[in-house]
């Protein structure tokens, strides 16, 4: 193939997109994954509901492991953003910040999603370790906890109902004081959720990442034994889809087909967080294995 030219590329190698780019590489096609290295999975610091890892393991630890693997497979990858995408009859064209063009045949986006954090001193070490943005990953490190929930308006309020499933004792910090529904403000009382309407200016914790509470713009310190996060606003990276004329739910996130993973588009297949689903990194990974097994079978026909 010519330079710069490939059977399948992928954007973005989050969860999904390593493990398409592994089972792309045991067929032993021609794969570039073009990443820009700022998705949510290098955020977390510990993941805990994979099979076997039950102790945890990081966002990073997966990522390194899975692009070592990808790359002893001989799957390329280059760090770079992809700003544009045209597709011209059978062929796909990409261009990145770099000012680099790919072609190819087939395309997979993984681009994700980013959560909406706002800037709260020392928070990062925190992550995915003692303060916690998915409920259904964490709820039950937070078991009979003292949680604060780090949130905003009733984002913030409905994830903090969701959380006494696990635990009775949980304060919201509304930081930027959205106004609550008097209905929203009756549920949280009735479960004995503290509201606290001030700015968030640290995070307390011990040894970096243990976090002890929060300390706020007023001076005021909250104590807590673990962190929740729900500002809401997070951001859906389906740029690329939506250039592309994929179909999009209001949301942003990307439709489609549940079997094989492919969008609307013919020859362009969307997996993980990008994706409408639950926003499981288990589920990334189902995602990535079934879109490159739909790659291959197009490839096989010569697309």
């Amino acid at each position: 193939m010519a330079k710069n030219t490939y059977e399948c590329i992928i954007v973005g190698a989050g969860i999904a997109g390593l493990q398409a780019a592994i089972q792309l590489g045991r067929y032993m096609h021609n794969v570039l994954v073009i990443d820009s290295q700022n998705g949510r999975s290098n955020l977390c610091r510990g993941y805990h509901n994979i099979l076997g890892w039950p102790d945890g393991v990081s966002g990073q630890t997966l990522r390194e492991l899975g692009q070592k693997q990808a790359k002893s497979l001989e799957i390329e990858f280059m760090n770079d953003l992809v700003i544009e995408a045209e597709k011209h009859d059978k062929e796909i064209l990409l261009r990145t910040k770099q000012g680099t063009e790919y072609k190819t045949k087939t395309l997979l986006i993984s681009t994700g999603i980013k959560d909406q954090i706002p800037t709260i001193k020392d928070i990062e070490p925190c992550l995915g370790i003692s303060i916690y943005v998915c409920p259904d990953c964490d709820g039950y490190e937070v078991r009979d906890k003292h949680v604060l929930l780090l949130g905003s308006g009733s984002t913030g309020a409905n994830l903090a109902l969701t959380l006494t499933y696990w635990t009775n004792q949980i304060t919201f910090i509304n930081h930027d004081s959205k106004e609550l529904e008097q209905d929203m403000k009756n549920k949280l009382m009735q479960h004995n959720i503290t509201i606290i309407n001030e700015q968030i200016a640290a995070v307390i914790a011990e040894n970096e990442s243990s976090f002890k509470g929060v300390k706020l713009k007023n001076g005021q310190t909250v104590s807590g034994d673990r962190g929740f996060i729900g500002f809401g606003g997070n951001h859906v990276h389906s740029e690329l889809a939506k250039q592309l004329g994929v179909e999009l739910l209001e949301n942003k996130h990307v439709l489609v087909d549940p079997r094989t993973k492919e969008t609307n588009i013919t020859n362009v297949w969307a997996a993980g967080d990008v994706v409408a689903h639950s926003e499981q990194v288990t589920i990334a990974m189902a995602d990535g294995c079934q879109a490159a097994i739909w790659i291959h079978k197009r490839l096989l026909k010569g697309t």
